[in-house]
């Protein structure tokens, strides 16, 4: 299984009548060299500015963003190009970024290269220590600046920690 770390921007709380502005993912392995950006004209006139803010973009910087569905059909190529078996969507808050990628696969390609199902990294390491009150972030080495990239990459960083340090048995 190839486990693909993603992490999403929106300027609203649901997909359909706010937009995914912008989203993140990186190929779990050793390197961690392995990544997709995605830039998203949203899709409804509606937002919410302090959604938007988090992000740091303009609402009109995002007017301008890449198509949704030339931004899916890139993705999945990516997907497609980078993962040798069946990829899995794993992230910090999978459902909230599961959800905005869910919908924008199914709605612009009317299907999703991820299947059904998702991995929460937050719920992975509350399991390994034994404590629902726990969090992993202390152990991200890449700094959570809302840069999708970024914090992918900070989550997948402490996904290898938990192989590694905490006994998780998983393969990459």
């Amino acid at each position: 299984m190839a486990y693909i770390m993603v992490d999403i921007e929106s300027d609203g709380p649901i997909p359909g009548d706010f937009s995914m502005i912008s989203f993140g993912a990186v190929l779990v392995d050793e390197q961690l060299d392995k990544t997709f950006y995605g830039t998203l004209k949203p899709i409804s006139d509606k937002f919410i500015p302090e959604a938007l803010a988090v992000s740091e973009f303009s609402r009109e910087e995002v007017l301008v963003f890449d198509d949704p569905k030339q931004v899916m059909i890139n993705f999945k190529a990516w997907i497609e190009e980078t993962c040798q078996s069946r990829p899995i969507f794993i992230s910090d808050n999978n459902g909230f970024d599961w959800m905005f990628i869910c919908w924008y696969f199914h709605h612009f390609l009317g299907e999703n290269p991820f299947g059904h199902s998702s991995y929460n990294l937050g719920s992975l390491y509350k399991g390994l220590v034994k404590d629902t009150f726990k969090t992993f972030k202390h152990l991200r080495k890449t700094t959570h600046t809302h840069n999708p990239v970024d914090d992918a990459q900070g989550n997948a960083e402490a996904l290898l920690i938990l192989k590694s340090d905490y006994g998780l048995k998983i393969r990459f």
